[in-house]
């Protein structure tokens, strides 16, 4: 399993906030917008982001932290194997991606996924 990137979700209710801010101000771009979640971004090489969710998409909560690994089912492995309770999924989303919610040692919930 390779973290392929790490994407921390800001929950709100107040999109044109951060449009203002991230869109308007920083001159960050829309890189999709499904309604309940925009994230902005840049043709930059990087791999930062940040998106603003009413929800975490089917009717789950939003996560902390979502990180794209190349293979997630290798990853729900072993997150069970090492004893973390899976909270959501795994799911194959709508929207293009597998994922399931665990939580961190922290408490924080954690989306971890892959492109399909």
């Amino acid at each position: 399993m390779t973290v392929r990137r790490i994407v921390a979700n800001i929950g709100t209710q107040d999109a044109a906030a951060a449009k203002r801010f991230y869109q308007d101000v920083l001159g960050l771009d829309v890189l999709m917008d499904q309604g309940w979640i925009v994230t902005y971004g840049s043709d930059e090489r990087m791999q930062v982001q940040i998106s603003f969710m009413a929800q975490g998409g089917s009717g789950t909560p939003v996560p902390d932290l979502s990180i794209e690994v190349d293979d997630v089912d290798a990853a729900l492995d072993a997150m069970k194997a090492a004893g973390f309770a899976i909270e959501y999924g795994p799911a194959d989303e709508p929207w293009g991606v597998r994922r399931f919610y665990v939580r961190d040692p922290l408490g924080r919930l954690v989306n971890i996924l892959s492109h399909r």
